[in-house]
C-alpha cells in the first residue's frame, strides 16, 4: 500500500516544484516592459518579447544584451537567421 503512494507523491512533488520555478504568463508583461522600456519600437518589441517569454519562460535583465542568461530566449531566429527575440 505505501509502495503504490510514491509514484504519485513523486508526481505531486515535480508539479509544484515546476509550478514555482517557471513564471506564469502574466509575470512576462512586466518583464517585456522593462526589457523593451528604451526601444522607440515599443509595439513590436512588446509583441514578441511576451511571445518569446511565452515560449521561453524568461526574459534577459536589462533593456539590451544579456541574453547569455536566457538560452531559448537567445537562440531562437527568425527563418533568416537573425534573432527573433529583442
Amino acid at each position: 500500500m505505501a509502495s503504490s503512494k510514491i509514484p504519485f507523491l513523486v508526481i505531486i512533488a515535480v508539479v509544484l516544484l515546476l509550478a514555482i520555478a517557471l513564471p506564469a504568463p502574466w509575470e512576462c508583461s512586466p518583464k517585456c516592459a522593462g526589457r523593451c522600456s528604451d526601444t522607440q519600437y515599443k509595439k513590436a518589441c512588446l509583441t514578441f518579447c511576451n511571445k518569446c517569454c511565452a515560449k521561453c519562460l524568461c526574459v534577459p535583465p536589462g533593456t539590451y544584451g544579456n541574453k547569455g542568461a536566457c538560452p531559448c530566449y537567445n537562440n531562437w531566429k527568425t527563418k533568416e537567421g537573425g534573432p527573433k527575440c529583442p
